[in-house]
């Protein structure tokens, strides 16, 4: 049945640019006609679709979101399928800067047996990624490394960040959607968008096993940055690029697993 034309044209005159399907998802998840106002109440008020549904898709899963928590990307998709592939049964994961969980969820999903660890530094993200995972992973809060479980050094196969990267000045640019309603940690990234990931490239060799890597996504004109900082690491240095979705993933090798 097709969406209600009124409720078409209140998205899109709110600036939705695919009212059509947000009305059919709307109406979808409104359990009666109340529900349905105040769900259209907050999108049109500027609220992220998928806060407003609590769910988005991510990698052919639904992942579980709520207000306060960053939405994952399309293009960080990319991140997952370097983990997923450098991934097998029995490896030690570690989702870091983890938001909802969505990338630990689609290794641990398509990856069973892998042994999980996902962190946060923000309270309502470690709640949100301990729905998400349920059995499947631990997740615990702290800043970085600091959130991890002390005898995982030295023991990491995949280390997977999907930190700040946004340069603090460039933060009044994005959307209005993202600035207002996600977490300024996991969107400011520094001076020059780098502050964060830094100190994960720097920090990594101390956690990676001999043959562990770790997966870092960033932008574009970052790349010459990072991939001196993962070579300053000791790590051996490459990038993975999806030209569709924009996306950039820069991967450090441990020096073991470097070797032909």
């Amino acid at each position: 049945m097709p969406a209600d034309p009124a409720l078409v044209a209140r998205l899109r005159a709110a600036g939705s640019v695919f009212a059509e399907e947000e009305a059919d998802l709307l109406t979808a998840a409104a359990a009666s006609p109340a529900a349905l106002t105040a769900l259209v109440g907050r999108r049109v008020a500027g609220e992220p679709l998928e806060q407003v549904l609590g769910w988005t898709a991510f990698y052919g899963l639904r992942v579980q979101v709520e207000p306060g928590v960053f939405v994952p990307r399309r293009r960080t998709e990319l991140l997952a399928r370097e983990a997923i592939a450098a991934s097998q049964p029995g490896a030690v994961v570690v989702d870091l800067c983890c938001g909802s969980g969505a990338v630990g969820l689609a290794v641990a999903t398509h990856v069973p047996g892998v042994d999980l660890h996902a962190a946060d530094v923000d309270g309502v993200a470690v709640r949100c990624a301990r729905r998400n995972l349920g059995a499947l992973g631990q997740v615990h809060q702290g800043d970085l490394f600091e959130a991890l479980p002390a005898h995982l050094q030295g023991h990491v196969d995949v280390l997977m960040v999907n930190g700040p990267y946004v340069p603090t000045d460039a933060i009044a640019l994005m959307p209005p959607e993202a600035r207002d309603h996600e977490p300024a940690a996991a969107l400011d990234g520094g001076p020059d968008g780098l502050a964060v990931l830094r100190r994960v490239v720097a920090g990594a060799p101390q956690w990676l096993a001999p043959d562990g890597r770790v997966l870092v996504e960033c932008a574009e004109r970052q790349t010459p940055a990072i991939v001196g900082a993962v070579r300053d690491a000791g790590l051996g240095a490459r990038l993975v690029h999806d030209d569709e979705h924009g996306a950039v993933v820069a991967v450090g090798v441990a020096p073991d697993a470097a070797r032909p």
